[in-house]
């Protein structure tokens, strides 16, 4: 088959040549845009799941549904050592500018209270490079939105850019990617500026994206947030989903997989969109031709688990200390232990972990606690834990 025509991208964000499996969630998404334009209550949106799934795809794609709108949006990505107010600030400069108020005094209004919200962080003894805000010449706002405090200040902010898309009859939507990794402060902040602006129905939603425990971070910094956020879990998808995503592209390129091959490629791949992308450009590359077999799949699967052990596995188990690699082998094997399957989506528990490496749990506590703050595990309910990443027990089991 000609590499060059190869239809499949695996890559971090970006968008599969097609987006099978997630037509429920964007017709959601529509009628929530109209809605909220409409001045009709609407809750934010969170979307969840693990890595590889495709959320920050599906997050771009509600982003650009309400671009076509004619909404003002911004995107950022949570840092679990940035605070929010930096990157919010340049989402909501650049909803602004998408908004096209017509009044020029307002606009230069919200954008010098922009300007203050993120100065307000620097602080009154900050040199000028960290007081700088990139494309906002209006002139700072005094008194709105620097306070000090983050969840006054936001919920000023946020009304401000609110009430000037309501001038305008539009909506701005906030979009924010890895939403776990903000701060505490700032998950309490965001949660009463998301209610203050439900109650006070101006038009402003924030879409958030983040792994299976991001309700669980949300629940402990506002117990109204269960009621306040739509959440939606973001999975595998189905067989027949799977098969759209391989079959659609091929066509487009006038070739196809037979029956035997996607059976095949879906056994590898578990329906993770990820996976199926990765797979799809390494049997493309080995397939002599068209129909792709399953013989093809076969002799193209080591290739594609190369690729997945460098770029998708290996670059986040390189981040952990021995130390963390240890719990990180022995959660696979308390698994395997117990006869339950270590790549699902299912969590162990933290003392079965323990067993395995022959210690307290207590001992193990800042192995476990660093590997949730890389990202690499996760924990929904107390005392058990699971991988951020699919088929991660699988790949640790190779490499033992």
């Amino acid at each position: 088959m000609d590499p060059i025509r190869n239809p499949y991208a695996p890559g971090a964000g970006q968008r599969p040549p097609e987006l099978a499996g997630r037509d429920e969630q964007l017709r959601a998404f529509d009628v929530v845009l109209e809605r909220v334009a409409k001045g009709r209550p609407e809750r934010s949106l969170v979307l969840t799941g693990l890595r590889g799934v495709g959320k920050t795809v599906l997050l771009n794609m509600l982003r650009s549904a309400a671009v076509r709108k004619g909404w003002g949006t911004g995107k950022l990505e949570a840092r679990p050592d940035q605070s929010l107010r930096r990157p919010l600030a340049s989402a909501l400069h650049q909803a602004v500018r998408e908004l096209g108020h017509p009044e020029q005094d307002q606009v230069e209004h919200a954008l010098g209270v922009i300007r203050g919200f993120v100065q307000r962080d620097a602080g009154p003894q900050a040199r000028l490079r960290e007081q700088w805000s990139p494309g906002i010449d209006a002139p700072v706002v005094r008194g709105r939105a620097d306070s000090g405090d983050i969840e006054i200040d936001l919920v000023e902010l946020l009304s401000d850019i609110g009430g000037l898309a309501a001038d305008v009859g539009k909506g701005v939507g906030v979009f924010i990617d890895e939403m776990q990794d903000l701060g505490p402060d700032d998950v309490s902040a965001l949660c009463a500026s998301c209610h203050e602006i439900s109650q006070s129905g101006l038009p402003l939603i924030v879409v958030g994206a983040g792994l299976p425990h991001l309700p669980a971070v949300l629940s402990a910094s506002k117990s109204y947030s269960e009621r306040l956020f739509s959440y939606q879990r973001i999975d595998r998808l189905t067989r027949d989903a799977a098969d759209r995503a391989l079959q659609a592209p091929a066509g487009e390129e006038d070739a196809e997989f037979d029956d035997e091959a996607l059976e095949a490629m879906y056994a590898a791949t578990g329906g993770y969109p990820y996976f199926i992308q990765a797979y799809g450009k390494a049997v493309w590359d080995h397939a002599p031709r068209t129909p792709i077999t399953a013989a093809d799949v076969e002799l193209a699967a080591p290739e594609a688990e190369r690729e997945l052990a460098v770029g998708f596995f290996g670059s986040r188990y390189d981040r952990a200390t021995p130390a963390e690699r240890d719990y990180l082998r022995a959660m696979a094997d308390a698994a395997t232990d117990l006869g339950a399957d270590a790549d699902a989506v299912g969590s162990v528990a933290t003392a079965d972990v323990a067993a395995v490496l022959g210690k307290k749990p207590q001992s193990l506590s800042p192995a476990r606690d660093a590997l949730l703050k890389k990202g690499l595990i996760y924990s929904g309910e107390r005392g058990r834990i699971a991988f951020t990443v699919p088929h991660f027990g699988r790949y640790l089991r190779r490499q033992a």
